[in-house]
């Protein structure tokens, strides 16, 4: 980003400093057609989290001189991504000891909630088919219409979240009305952090290391909703020890300041 130092130097910097262990940083491209993937498995963008798992780490292993084990591998991200840094210690514990998220996605009835309604109003124009705006905004220079960030969320999620088998995308409201699709949003739930940590407790209190931060201005509550995680942890057995949690002043943007912060402390973590 302009005027700001790239992540790979920021990393550099943390290292040369000399007073964190080294590791092996890398950095993960799982960018789709839509935006991001949530580094999820969905016939609607790709077996992401496969990739992330199967294929990345494996290769990670064979070509670099690494500690091969959960316990030295840690996971780190913001918004999207700190929503996939979140979920993937629990869904693998066998791969990542520990994770750090930055205003990750969690908390979903503030998060995305609140955009439904605005991408009614948008689809208005549409018809209310959000594919139609899909061909639009991909005909002509992106972003130069008011409702393209909150629709581009709504179909990146979707296909992310509640795509069917065969790759159609199912919105997890009606796109006239407005009225949740109760089913549809069920999966967006299931995919909540906050809701899928008493499932994965048992996973969540072997990890070496929970970072949690976020501005305290966060457009889309994502402060709320870190508060909400560790709460979770917190009730499902995770000890405090184990928890690096920090509410800044900020709003979604401009974090990146954070992230050798988070790099450091995972560093420490995972070294031991």
């Amino acid at each position: 980003m302009a005027y700001r130092q790239p992540f790979p130097e920021t990393a550099d910097a943390v290292f040369a400093a000399g007073e964190v262990p080294g590791a092996v940083v890398v950095y993960v491209d799982a960018w789709t057609a839509y935006g991001g993937s949530q580094f999820v498995d969905s016939p609607g963008t790709g077996r992401y989290h496969s990739y992330l798992c199967d294929e990345v780490v494996t290769y990670v292993d064979a070509n670099y001189r690494t500690l091969p084990v959960a316990g030295h591998r840690a996971i780190m991200g913001k918004s999207s991504g700190g929503f996939g840094a979140m979920i993937t210690p629990m869904l693998r514990p066998d791969l990542f000891g520990a994770l750090a998220t930055h205003s990750g996605d969690t908390l979903y009835e503030l998060s995305y909630l609140p955009e439904f309604g605005k991408a009614v109003r948008h689809l208005r124009q549409y018809d209310g088919d959000i594919f139609r705006w899909w061909a639009d905004f991909r005909s002509r220079p992106s972003f130069t219409k008011d409702g393209d960030h909150v629709l581009l969320e709504v179909l990146g999620v979707s296909a992310c979240f509640s795509a069917r088998e065969d790759g159609e995308v199912d919105l997890p409201f009606h796109p006239r009305t407005g009225v949740i699709r109760p089913e549809v949003w069920q999966r967006w739930l299931n995919l909540d952090p906050v809701r899928m940590a008493p499932r994965y407790a048992v996973e969540l209190r072997g990890l070496r290391g929970i970072w949690i931060d976020a501005g305290t201005r966060d457009e889309w509550f994502l402060d709320v909703g870190a508060e909400a995680f560790r709460a979770a942890l917190r009730e499902n057995g995770v000890a405090d020890e184990a928890i690096n949690f920090e509410l800044f002043d900020g709003t979604h943007g401009g974090v990146d300041y954070r992230y050798p912060l988070s790099l450091a402390w995972l560093c420490q973590r995972i070294a031991a």
